[in-house]
């Protein structure tokens, strides 16, 4: 089992950057494929990016180019560094842990998830 606790969620705005990052305790992340999501007000809980095992990664077509999921193994932290935030990217943001090989990007793939972390970008 892995424990997770997403922090860096905050207030900022548009065009601003932040860092999320996700700590993960009990097995390490390298274990799992990581990804993050996230879950606006009367939204699905939708994937932001993934970090495979194998190391290739995956992005949401609204967050390419801006967004980015990094591992470090050394700290059991999973990060998602977000820049140029726009009003549509707040949301509930969720670090989630899948254990199965072959996890893709859906939410129902995932086994282990953080309690959330807000983000809030005005305009």
């Amino acid at each position: 089992q892995v424990q997770l606790v997403e922090s860096g969620g905050g207030l900022v705005q548009a065009g601003g950057s932040l860092r999320l990052s996700c700590a993960a305790s009990g097995r390490t992340a390298s274990s799992y494929t990581m990804g993050w999501f996230r879950q606006a007000p009367g939204k699905e809980r939708d994937v932001v990016a993934t970090s495979w095992r194998s190391g290739s990664t995956y992005y949401a077509d609204s967050v390419k180019g801006r967004f980015t999921i990094s591992r470090d193994n050394a700290k059991n932290t999973v990060y998602l560094e977000m820049n140029s935030l726009k009003p549509e990217d707040t949301a509930v943001y969720y670090c989630a842990a899948g254990a199965s090989f072959g996890v893709g990007v859906s939410p129902r793939e995932y086994d282990y998830w953080g309690q959330g972390t807000q983000v809030t970008v005005s305009s």
